[in-house]
């Protein structure tokens, strides 16, 4: 028998591959889209849409930006002399979202693709402090220690986000008391 939902378990087959979403959540979602209110299958199906055309990465920092510069390295306002290394675009929504840090951003996402070139242009234009905002684990401290040993040479304080922060939990997992904490209560590396 040829089964006739075919589309529909494609679509929670799809939603599935979103982080969190599991079968019993995929399918309510599905549902609800198709059959209890299309309008919002339909926004979401735009929005997607629209937002896959026109999301990049940021030339100079890595985040998200649908220009070729986002706004936050755009923006001459923000200080300068501080520069924030979070592990993925993520990271800058979460702080940026909440109003805790006011200087540049540079995003790793990853160590195989590890810009240090773009980071010391970024260093040499006045930069004072560098904050590593990484998850605390033993490889993130590694990647601090090469950074930090590639920068060597500048004249810039090294800071990290304090403990109180879990180690190997995600900023985005952390309330927001103990992230504004561990923003304020930085040390020195």
């Amino acid at each position: 028998m040829n089964n006739s939902l075919e589309k529909f378990n494609r679509l929670v087959d799809s939603l599935q591959e979103l982080p969190t979403i599991g079968k019993k959540s995929a399918t309510r979602l599905a549902y609800h889209m198709i059959m209890d209110d299309t309008f919002v299958g339909m926004r979401i199906s735009h929005a997607i849409e629209d937002a896959l055309g026109s999301l990049k990465k940021c030339s100079d920092c890595g985040g998200m930006s649908e220009d070729e510069i986002c706004y936050i390295c755009c923006d001459e306002e923000r200080d300068s002399t501080l520069l924030c290394i979070v592990e993925n675009a993520k990271d800058i929504l979460l702080l940026e979202e909440n109003g805790l840090f006011d200087g540049k951003y540079f995003v790793l996402d990853s160590l195989e693709e590890l810009r240090i070139s773009d980071l010391e242009d970024m260093v040499k234009d006045g930069v004072n402090e560098v904050l590593f905002a990484l998850t605390p684990s033993i490889s993130n401290d590694a990647v601090i220690l090469y950074i930090e040993d590639k920068l060597g040479s500048y004249s810039i304080n090294f800071s990290k986000i304090a403990q109180g922060v879990p180690t190997g939990v995600s900023l985005e997992n952390i309330d927001l008391l103990s992230l504004t904490r561990a923003l304020e209560g930085r040390v020195r590396v």
